[in-house]
C-alpha cells in the first residue's frame, strides 16, 4: 500500500501543469542564478580595477580569481550532499545567505587576502546556488514542459552578464569597486528574504517516505484540479542506467561543454591576434558573436522537449566540434563573426540542455543532487586546469592541434551521450 501511494502521487505530480506556486520557484531560482552569471564577470572587473588602484598586486588577483573556481567545486559538492541527505529547501537556503553574506562583506575589505577569503566563502555558496537551482526547477516542473523550463532558466540566467557589464561600467568609474559587492549582497539578501516560505520539494518528499507532506505541496502545484496526460512515462527503474554510468556521462557532457567554451572564447582571440585579426577591441563585433548566447539557449529551449535531450545536445557537440576547427582558420575579419556567431550558439545550446536540463535528470531522486554536484565540480577543476594545459600544448605545437584535440572532445562527449545516456525526455524522474 506505502509503495502504491507513492506511485499515485508521482502520477499527480508528473500530471500537474504550471501553477503559481511553480511560477514563484521558477522565478526566485532564475534570480539566484543571474547572480551566478553576474558573479563571474564583476570579478574580473573588480580584479583588474584593484590591480590598477595598486591595491592588488598580479599575484594576489590569480589567487582571488582561483580562489572563486575552488569555491565553486566545493560549493558544488556540499550542495550535492546537504540537498540528497537533508532537503533541496536547506541546501536552497544556505547557499544564497552565504553568497550574500560574504559579498556585501567583502565590500568592507581593508586588504586584498581578506576580500580574497571572502570571495572563497561566497563562492562556496554561489556553486551550491548552481547545482541546487536547475534541479529545484527540474522537480517542480510539470513533466511534459520540464526541458523548456529549465533550459529557460538558463537564459534567464545569462542575462546576468550584460546587466553586469553594464552596473561595473556605469558604478566602478564613479563611486569605485565596492559598491558592486554591496549591491549584490543586498540583492541575494532580498532573495534569500523571499525564498523563505518556497516548500521542500514533493519529490524529495516522496523519496524520503513523507507522503503526507508531499500531498500538500502537489494539491498547491494542481492548477483547478485539471491535468495533463502524460504519454509514455515510464518508471525509475527503466529510465535510469547506475549511478556510476549515470555520473560518468554527466561528468564527460558538461566537462566537454565547459571545456569546449571556456577554451575557445578564452584563446582563439589571442590566436586570431597573432595572424593580424584584432576583433578583441571591437565593442560592436563582439556583441555580434555575443548574441549566439541568447540565441543558443532559446533554441535549447524549444528543441530539448520537442525532439528530445539526446537529439538536441549530440548535434550540438558535433557542430561545437566542426565550428571550432572551421573558426580556428579563417582569416577575415566577417568570417570570424560569423562562424564565432554560430559558435557560441552551439556552446549555449549546449549549456541551456546539459548543464540546465539532462545533467539533473541522470539520476533519480535520492541521488540527484550529489550526481549534480560531483559532475559539476570535476567540471570546474577541468576549468582551473585548462589554461595550464593549453598553455602547455603551445610551448612545443602549434594553435591547430589545440582545436582539434578540443574538438575531439565534443566528438567523444556527444558519442558518450548517444551511446551511453539516457533518454529522460516527459519520462519519471523519481
Amino acid at each position: 500500500m506505502e509503495i502504491q501511494g507513492k506511485l499515485q502521487l508521482q502520477r499527480r505530480l508528473d500530471r500537474t501543469q504550471e501553477s503559481p506556486l511553480f511560477y514563484k520557484v521558477f522565478a526566485l531560482v532564475s534570480g539566484g542564478m543571474i547572480l551566478d552569471a553576474a558573479d563571474v564577470y564583476m570579478a574580473s572587473a573588480v580584479a583588474s580595477t584593484t590591480l590598477k588602484d595598486n591595491w592588488s598586486t598580479i599575484q594576489q588577483n590569480s589567487y582571488f580569481l582561483s580562489s572563486g573556481f575552488l569555491g565553486l567545486f566545493i560549493g558544488s559538492l556540499i550542495a550535492g550532499f546537504i540537498g540528497d541527505l537533508k532537503g533541496r529547501r536547506v541546501a536552497y537556503q544556505i547557499n544564497l545567505i552565504l553568497f550574500g553574506a560574504f559579498t556585501f562583506l567583502g565590500s568592507f575589505a581593508p586588504r586584498m587576502n581578506f576580500l580574497i577569503f571572502c570571495r572563497l566563502m561566497s563562492s562556496i555558496g554561489l556553486g551550491s546556488e548552481i547545482v541546487t537551482g536547475y534541479s529545484m526547477v527540474n522537480e517542480f516542473s510539470p513533466v511534459h514542459s520540464r526541458g523548456k523550463w529549465c533550459a529557460t532558466t538558463s537564459l534567464v540566467a545569462n542575462c546576468g552578464a550584460p546587466i553586469t557589464m553594464l552596473l561595473c561600467t556605469l558604478i566602478i568609474p564613479r563611486f569605485g569597486w565596492r559598491p558592486m559587492f554591496a549591491v549584490i549582497g543586498i540583492i541575494a539578501a532580498i532573495l534569500w528574504y523571499l525564498r523563505r516560505d518556497i516548500p521542500e520539494s514533493p519529490r524529495w518528499l516522496i523519496a524520503h517516505g513523507r507522503e503526507s507532506e508531499a500531498q500538500e505541496i502537489i494539491e498547491r502545484l494542481e492548477v483547478n484540479g485539471s491535468n495533463v496526460e502524460v504519454i509514455n512515462v515510464k518508471p525509475h527503474d527503466q529510465v535510469h542506467h547506475s549511478f556510476i554510468v549515470s555520473l560518468f556521462v554527466a561528468t564527460v557532457a558538461v566537462s566537454a561543454t565547459i571545456i569546449c567554451q571556456y577554451t575557445f572564447t578564452s584563446w582563439v582571440p589571442t590566436l586570431l591576434v597573432q595572424r593580424n585579426i584584432n576583433i578583441g577591441n571591437s565593442l560592436g563585433l563582439s556583441t555580434l558573436m555575443m548574441l549566439g548566447a541568447p540565441v543558443g539557449c532559446a533554441i535549447g529551449a524549444y528543441f530539448v522537449d520537442r525532439i528530445g535531450r539526446k537529439m538536441t545536445i549530440v548535434p550540438a557537440f558535433f557542430f561545437t566540434a566542426i565550428f571550432g576547427i572551421i573558426y580556428a582558420q579563417q582569416s577575415q575579419v566577417v568570417a570570424v563573426v560569423i562562424i564565432g556567431f554560430l559558435l557560441t550558439t552551439c556552446f549555449y545550446i549546449l549549456m541551456a540542455s546539459v548543464v540546465a536540463v539532462y545533467v539533473a535528470e541522470l539520476f533519480p531522486t535520492k541521488f540527484r543532487f550529489r550526481g549534480s554536484g560531483i559532475a559539476n565540480g570535476i567540471a570546474k577543476l577541468f576549468t582551473v586546469a585548462m589554461p595550464i594545459v593549453v598553455a602547455w600544448l603551445l610551448s612545443f605545437t602549434n594553435a591547430n592541434v589545440i582545436f582539434w584535440i578540443i574538438s575531439l572532445i565534443a566528438v567523444f562527449a556527444g558519442a558518450v551521450v548517444w551511446f551511453l545516456g539516457d533518454e529522460t525526455n516527459q519520462k519519471d524522474i523519481s
